[in-house]
């Protein structure tokens, strides 16, 4: 099953908007990630993550309980 996970963008590289990356934080785990699907992100900002690209923005209580539920079913895992 393909799972998109909501991080939150702790910094960001690159000018172009096909070449924006973001460093992003899972729950302590941060791993880079595309931002050319969400060109509007800044830091700050929490997006859901699906195979290396942020495919769009969500607001911090939408990632936290998201972020709860994984943990409840114990898929964080795949994160690490």
């Amino acid at each position: 099953m393909c799972l998109g996970v909501p991080g939150q963008i702790m910094t960001i590289s690159g000018d172009e908007p096909l070449n924006r990356m973001g460093r992003v934080n899972f729950g302590g785990i941060v791993k880079e990630a595309s931002l050319a699907y969400v060109p509007e992100a800044k830091v700050g900002d929490y997006v859901i993550v699906h195979v290396g690209f942020a495919i769009s923005i969500v607001d911090e209580h939408e990632a936290t309980r998201v972020f709860e539920y994984l943990d409840e079913m114990d898929e964080l895992g795949e994160l690490k």
